[in-house]
Parts: C-alpha cells; sequence; structure tokens
C-alpha cells in the first residue's frame, strides 16, 4: 500500500534534508582525498555515530536489534561509502560522482522486487528514465567539455557498485523487521570502527590535520551522520519509487557544487540536466498512486 498524502509529504521532506546533506558529500570527499578511505570512511562515520548518543543514554535497547538487521546496515554505510571515495580517486570526480549517483534508478526500477506491495508504474517509469536521461546529459557534457576527462576509468567500476549498494540497502531497510531509526547510528559505529581495523591493517599511518579533522567533523555530522536518520525517516513514512525519484536532485546539487570547487565551469548540458531532473522530481512525487 502506499503511504498516506500527509506522510508523504513528511517523508518527502525528509527525504530533501537528506539530499541537501549528501549534495556536499563528494566536494567534501575531493578535498579530504589524501586522506586514505578506510580511515576517511571509519572517522567519519564515528563522528556520525555520535548524533544517537542522546537517545542512546536515554534508553539503551534502542540499539538492540537483530543481527541480520545490523549486518544490512553495514552493509550498506560501510560498502557504499568506502566505494564511492575509492572511484573519487581513481576517475574524474564530476564524472564517478554522476555514475554513482544512478542509485535513485536503481531503487525505482527495483522497488517492486524488494517490496511486494508496490508496483512499477508508467508515471514512475517514465519519471526515473527522465532522471536517468539528466544524469547522462550531464556526464556526456562535462566529459566534451573537458578533453583530460575522456575515456573510460576503471573508477566507474567502484561507482556503479556503490550505487547498487545503497539502492538495495535502502529497499531491505523495509523488508526487515522494524527498527527504530536512532539505531542507524549504531550501524555507523560498528561500520567507523570496521573502517579503521581495515585502516590499520592495510594502509599506511597517516597523520590528520586540525584542517582534515574539521573537515570529517563536517562529513560525519552532515552527510555521514543527520543525512542517514533523516534518509531512514523518508523510507520508513514515504513511497520508495517517489523518494528515489525525488532523490535525482542529489546528483545535481553535488555536481554544481563539485565544479565549483573543482574550477570547472558549467555549461549547457549542465543546465539540460538541471531541467531534466528538476522535471524527473516533480513528475515523480505529483502521481498518484492506487496501490
Amino acid at each position: 500500500m502506499s503511504a498516506k498524502p500527509s506522510a508523504n509529504f513528511s517523508a518527502n521532506l525528509h527525504a530533501l534534508g537528506a539530499i541537501f546533506l549528501w549534495a556536499s558529500l563528494a566536494a567534501l570527499g575531493v578535498a579530504l582525498q589524501h586522506v586514505p578511505p578506510f580511515l576517511l570512511t571509519g572517522v567519519a562515520l564515528l563522528i556520525g555515530s555520535l548524533l544517537a548518543l542522546p537517545a542512546v543514554l536515554r534508553n539503551p535497547q534502542v540499539w538492540r536489534i537483530p543481527a541480520s538487521t545490523l549486518l544490512m546496515g553495514v552493509y550498506g554505510l560501510f560498502g557504499f561509502h568506502f566505494l564511492l571515495f575509492i572511484a573519487l580517486r581513481h576517475a574524474p570526480a564530476v564524472e564517478a560522482n554522476l555514475v554513482n549517483y544512478l542509485w535513485p534508478l536503481l531503487i525505482v526500477v527495483m522497488a517492486p522486487l524488494f517490496l511486494p506491495g508496490l508496483r512499477l508504474r508508467a508515471v514512475h517509469v517514465l519519471a526515473a528514465l527522465l532522471g536517468f536521461g539528466g544524469a547522462a546529459v550531464a556526464i556526456l557534457g562535462s566529459r566534451s567539455g573537458d578533453s583530460a576527462a575522456g575515456g573510460w576509468y576503471w573508477g566507474y567500476l567502484p561507482a556503479m557498485a556503490s550505487a547498487f549498494i545503497w539502492s538495495s540497502y535502502s529497499l531491505m531497510t523495509r523488508r526487515v523487521a522494524a527498527f527504530p531509526t536512532t539505531a542507524i547510528g549504531l550501524f555507523g559505529l560498528v561500520s567507523g570502527l570496521l573502517s579503521l581495523l581495515c585502516h590499520a591493517l592495510m594502509e599506511p599511518a597517516t597523520a590528520l590535520s586540525a584542517q582534515d579533522m574539521g573537515l570529517l567533523a563536517v562529513m560525519g555530522l552532515g552527510p555521514l551522520g543527520a543525512a542517514f536518520f533523516l534518509w531512514d525517516k523518508a523510507l520508513k513514512l514515504g513511497d520508495a519509487r517517489q523518494i528515489g525519484i525525488l532523490s535525482y536532485l542529489t546528483p545535481l546539487g553535488s555536481t554544481a557544487l563539485l565544479m565549483v570547487v573543482s574550477g570547472r565551469s558549467f555549461s549547457w548540458s549542465i543546465g539540460l540536466a538541471a531541467l531534466m531532473i528538476v522535471g524527473a522530481a516533480v513528475l515523480g512525487t505529483l502521481s498518484k498512486s492506487p496501490d
């Protein structure tokens, strides 16, 4: 069954909050690209998990969840971000970021596979394809305007893998037994500790500067912290198909910010991509679903 209109509105507001925060993730990742990826992921996730601390101190039972649910959370948080940071190191940042943002399309098309009560209607397919087309226009346009970004980079593979991980994780949160949103903090804590263990075993020791710690704090409290809690609340309240389409606003904001910080000029392709992606979001979120 679809969520009620009021619940969908609240879900979309929560999703927009997460989208706003995630728009800064790739730019922060590029600014911290000198930090080993396991260390980067681990520190940021541990900082983000602190947001759940007040609720846990009031009621420790909120972190009593099945092991399978915890594994799902580690799969999503650890797997997605580690692969994204790897991709940003081995492919042009703008292009890798946009490939990664195929996850909204995957959420839309895979929703009926993970959530039996949903059907994939024509309006959802149309909106998802429009959003996908917008991302493709931005990718092709930015590559044609920058000869150094042409060709294939193996970093696109982890970008695609991270897209699948996040879309499947997002849908699986609706398949497992209900868990409190506060448990997202436990996902981040375990994922962060796992990342730091991998750093100790596989990466060289790295000293972090005060500026690095400041950027990591921003990343942990924002796109790797509060955004997760907002996203989980959105998925609990709303229609995964509509939220997936709305999420195409993320690559638009993220790519624009990346271009600003990297000094790359805006092009006609980004303008066209913006119109297509915003159109897809409006079409998807305004659609009425009988199921």
